[in-house]
């Protein structure tokens, strides 16, 4: 392996945990510390192994002038679902017609995607990793859940651990519990959902478990309730598994305070929130992630039941189905964690730019652009229980999405504009 050092670095974000001194989060506005300028970094095989000012930078194998640009931590994508088929563009353009969003549109992908053999679906995963990484995005989590039988499913997570062994993935969660499929939908007391909810929790999940690092429950009106989704979480937590959670999306469930009692990794999507589901998430803000001696048996070498329940913002979907917009403000201001993640689904989000999510972030949810770098990149990370991607430094996997712009603020000053110049992950460059 060589190293190669990079210079003409006008601004690097690093976001390194070690500058944080014990906050979690970080006060807000408190980014100088995090913010290099006049800089260099070196990569080392597939981390970092220097970063400073460019006057003081330590020779290396090969050398790389980005010229006066912007260098952040690669994109950290916590929550998307790439393993799919077909699209569901005609139920987006009548949403914009004034049809409502109901979650049981997920049906329609989930008949396109069992029709799909594995080798055509495998290739539409691929493309839309590579498509992620086009865009910075250089961690990414995704889900099955558009299969919802047994051998669906497990088909689904065996897709994507195959992709995590070949190095092109980073994080697989199980969501059997997506939506209750057409032929086990029953009539008033819903004893069909019932016999679902057996099966996620039963054979589903034994089928997968060593296959995925995560489980998810989609619970919302039209999918599963609350005492369904504390099976399953149950059932996650036994089997070994991270927990994950769709949360009031739609609607207040009360299932915020659920996930963090069941210490979640993360609540997603959060439209509908009141001041006491705020106060939960940051009343676990003070959870540290917990290393596992002999690191490398997990990504990151971090426990998933030890750290804070992040509350994850999806401003993409939000757009997409016309809801109101998460109250990221708040939740940051309350002293929640806050990660802000795509949501790349062909019914509610069809994006993978992470991008496009921060300058929302910026532009629509009164974040500071150094608020949404982190939710970005850090947050992202602890939503994941990683601590060795998010951030840029020594000793992180070198993940890096270099802006052709001189400060980060570019990004919601010139929306839309396609600012990514390269991207490096784990010290290869993708782009």
């Amino acid at each position: 392996m060589t190293s190669t050092l990079l210079t003409g670095i006008r601004e690097l974000w690093t976001f390194d945990p070690a500058l944080e001194q014990g906050t979690e989060p970080p006060v807000t506005g408190a980014t100088e510390g995090q913010v290099a300028r006049e800089a260099a970094l070196v990569i080392d095989g597939e981390h970092v192994a220097w970063t400073g000012p460019q006057g003081r930078a330590p020779a290396a194998d090969d050398r790389v002038d980005l010229g006066g640009r912007t260098v952040l931590p690669g994109w950290v994508d916590s929550h998307t679902h790439l393993a799919f088929a077909g699209d569901r563009a005609a139920e987006f353009e009548a949403r914009m017609a004034g049809r409502p969003y109901a979650a049981g549109g997920i049906g329609i992908t989930t008949t396109a995607t069992r029709a799909t053999d594995t080798e055509t679906l495998t290739g539409l995963v691929r493309a839309r990793i590579a498509e992620a990484h086009r865009g910075g995005t250089t961690c990414l989590e995704t889900k099955t859940g558009y299969g919802l039988t047994l051998t669906e499913e497990t088909r689904a997570a065996h897709l994507l651990a195959d992709l995590v062994t070949a190095g092109e993935l980073d994080e697989v969660t199980f969501l059997g519990a997506h939506l209750v499929p057409p032929e086990h939908d029953g009539q008033e007391g819903r004893p069909g959902a019932e016999q679902y909810v057996d099966l996620v929790t039963g054979p589903m999940l034994e089928a997968v478990r060593d296959l995925v690092r995560w489980a998810d429950v989609f619970c919302e009106q039209g999918a599963f309730d609350l005492d369904q989704t504390d099976r399953i979480l149950r059932a996650a937590t036994r089997a070994g598994l991270g927990l994950r959670v769709h949360a009031h999306q739609l609607g207040r469930s009360g299932v915020v305070a659920l996930a963090c009692e069941h210490r979640a990794a993360s609540v997603d999507h959060l439209n509908h929130l009141d001041e006491a589901d705020i106060e939960a998430l940051a009343a676990t803000s003070t959870r540290q992630l917990r290393p596992i001696p002999g690191a490398g048996t997990t990504p990151g070498g971090c426990a998933v039941d030890q750290g804070p329940t992040v509350a994850t913002v999806l401003p993409a979907c939000d757009l997409s189905t016309r809801a109101p917009l998460a109250p990221a403000r708040a939740l940051l201001d309350g002293g929640a964690h806050l990660a802000i993640a795509s949501n790349c689904n062909p019914g509610t989000s069809y994006t993978s730019s992470m991008s496009f999510c921060v300058t929302t972030a910026v532009l629509q949810q009164q974040l500071s652009i150094a608020e949404a770098l982190r939710a970005a990149t850090r947050g992202g990370a602890l939503a994941l229980r990683r601590g060795d991607v998010g951030h840029l430094g020594v000793g992180a996997r070198a993940d890096l999405h270099v802006l052709d712009a001189p400060a980060a603020i570019h990004l919601a000053y010139r929306p839309g504009m396609p600012l990514t110049h390269a991207v490096w992950r784990a010290g290869r460059r993708v782009v």
